[in-house]
């Protein structure tokens, strides 16, 4: 609260809970709060639960994302080749981004021009672990050809069934038609590489 110049009642309300609700639990009032209202106390400070506890237990609280690899905007990247799994480098978490089931890749080409850069991050969830979930067609999806490609495209439907087209928005690069994609899921999050602090 003191890093982030919040007093009680202000916290409170930003929670959604009744403006004593911070005090009380200061002045031992209260008792621990429900698991609800201590993802609604986290989440209106930034931060996870995990994080608050840390810092309760007098360790460092920074939230950190591992960049889990590459994926490819025209360039042919296989998915996660870059790193041994947990051994990329750590990020400083975007705020108001949960760390807890996302993953990071770093763009490599230019295909997704103007908007995606080489070198920016790309932060997304995977809810399931294979397919296309029907919320990933049309939209931009980091997504997982059937030869082992990671991608970051548009994705569409394609013709035939079990098949989709994957759009770039530069005009220099054609689009996929009828790729078989292992997996697709919608970007959260895109984090340009001038505002990346790797630690």
């Amino acid at each position: 609260m003191a890093a982030r110049g919040l007093k009680d009642a202000p916290l409170s309300e930003r929670a959604g809970l009744g403006t004593s609700f911070i005090r009380d639990l200061y002045r031992k009032k209260a008792s621990s709060p429900k698991l609800e209202n201590a993802l609604r106390i986290a989440e209106a400070l930034d931060l996870t639960v995990e994080d608050i506890l840390s810092a309760a237990d007098g360790l460092p609280c920074q939230r950190t994302i591992t960049i889990a690899g590459r994926v490819g905007a025209g360039a042919q990247v296989p998915v996660f080749d870059a790193y041994e799994k947990g051994d990329g480098p750590q990020i400083e978490a975007p705020p108001g981004l949960p760390t807890s089931g996302i993953v990071a890749v770093e763009i490599t080409g230019d295909s997704m021009e103007p908007v995606y850069s080489a070198g920016d991050l790309l932060f997304y969830t995977r809810n399931s672990h294979d397919g296309v979930p029907i919320e990933a067609i049309g939209k931009r999806c980091v997504c997982e050809d059937e030869t082992g490609m990671g991608w970051v495209k548009l994705v569409r439907a394609g013709r035939d069934e079990g098949t989709f087209d994957l759009h770039s928005f530069n005009d220099t690069s054609p689009t996929m038609y009828g790729i078989r994609l292992k997996w697709a899921a919608p970007v959260r999050l895109h984090w340009p590489s001038d505002l990346v602090r790797k630690l």
